[in-house]
């Protein structure tokens, strides 16, 4: 009986996530689209750096609990999912169109702060200065990229740009009275009898009573969207709560390393929010954004999440070997590799997808024979050793024939 209630605390977490994902971005994206910034930047910025709020919930929750491999792991493993799985997904649906400031400016990027990463871990630990300068970098780049978009549209009338987010949520619907005035008793009972916590049940009553008032004032757009947002930052730091404890307890009982759960159901469970965005997103064929929601969310979770979490932890986050030696070369690796493959006619085709989600299965069956021992990982890596030369050979292929092909084009 207590297995049962532990998976379904892990299930109401996941939830927690999602819908508090989803409430955050639809509240900054209406926020962000009213300052006149562009959709592909919102993309990139609000509704990338809104769809990764469940790591930020997660890995802030579990430094602050002491559990650094979780936190770190949650980011790395979420980085190598994003790429992997959900743009091979992406891709296996409909071949994807790569914006070329993703190629020449955000994915550089990416491979440069993920080697920082890399570079600051080397020492065994994130420091509090090590978190300063990461969250230094994603206001720089936040700050960056907001200025450059309303200069290029400061011609575009703002109420002409639709803001880009899984378009799911209507704050002027009156059903969402009724959800209002329920959270608000749900948040304020549960926080009263110790079911939720104080600073989450605090923060969605906070935002029950301000989306209230903004309905009862009928024109206050603004108290609509921060509503959302306070009850979506509510939810989410409570389905983390939910999610860590969980996760730790089914560790715990099947003898599985905190490292492995973050790196996979962890790091996959909080990853449901930018699943969700870039599908939606590659269905309606707003390609653009399915690439940029990834690119985005990967940037936000090393400068911010870890940049925070080792500002807040006391000491910094401990940086286990494996995830040293292992993983975050893999992260790199992943992140490398986005370039060739989109810098190939600026496009992700339908094998380019099956070649990223083969890659991540791969990945996953490594963590499973290297957690459970089994006598069969030597054979695996050694197949892995052997196809490896293959995958580098291609991707140096690929990039020699994308080099041609813009100077065949610049040539004409």
């Amino acid at each position: 009986m207590e297995l049962v209630i532990v998976i379904v605390l892990f299930l109401l977490g996941l939830v927690g996530l999602v819908v508090g994902g989803e409430l955050l971005v639809q509240g900054a994206s209406k926020i962000a689209g009213s300052f006149g910034i562009s959709p592909l930047v919102i993309g990139l910025t609000v509704v990338a750096f809104g769809t990764s709020a469940p790591e930020m919930a997660v890995s802030i929750q579990a430094g602050l609990a002491g559990k650094s491999d979780i936190a770190l792991a949650n980011v790395v493993g979420s980085n190598i999912f994003n790429v992997l799985f959900i743009l091979g997904i992406c891709a296996l649906i409909l071949p994807l169109v790569v914006s070329r400031q993703l190629v020449r400016r955000e994915v550089p990027i990416m491979i440069l702060v993920s080697v920082l990463l890399y570079l600051l871990a080397r020492d065994g630990a994130l420091t509090a200065p090590d978190g300063a300068l990461l969250f230094a970098g994603i206001i720089g780049y936040t700050v960056w990229s907001v200025v450059a978009s309303r200069r290029a549209n400061a011609a575009v009338p703002p109420e002409s740009q639709e803001p880009v987010t899984i378009d799911t949520l209507r704050g002027r619907e009156p059903r969402w009275w009724i959800a209002a005035a329920a959270v608000l008793l749900i948040a304020g009972v549960a926080g009263w009898l110790g079911w939720f916590q104080p600073v989450a049940a605090a923060v969605m009553v906070i935002g029950s009573l301000v989306f209230l008032l903004g309905r009862a004032l009928r024109r206050d757009e603004l108290a609509l969207q921060l509503g959302f947002i306070l009850v979506g930052l509510g939810t989410l730091v409570q389905g983390a709560d939910w999610l860590i404890d969980a996760a730790t307890t089914i560790a715990a009982r099947l003898g599985v390393p905190d490292v492995i759960i973050g790196l996979t159901i962890v790091a996959a469970g909080t990853s449901l929010p930018e699943v969700a965005t870039s599908i939606i997103a590659t269905i309606r064929k707003e390609r653009d954004i399915a690439i940029g929601n990834v690119v985005g969310s990967n940037i936000f979770n090393i400068l911010s999440i870890l940049g925070l979490s080792a500002l807040v932890t006391p000491g910094g986050l401990t940086v286990n070997p494996v995830i040293l030696e292992v993983d975050l070369p893999i992260m790199i690796a992943v992140a490398v590799a986005c370039l060739p493959v989109f810098f190939n006619g600026f496009s992700i085709a339908r094998w380019d997808g099956a070649l990223f989600l083969g890659s991540y299965i791969a990945y996953t069956v490594f963590l499973i024979l290297a957690a459970t021992r089994d006598p069969a990982i030597e054979t695996f890596r050694n197949a892995v050793l052997l196809v490896a030369p293959l995958l580098v050979a291609t991707l140096v292929w690929m990039t020699i024939q994308g080099v041609r092909r813009q100077r065949a084009a610049a040539a004409q």
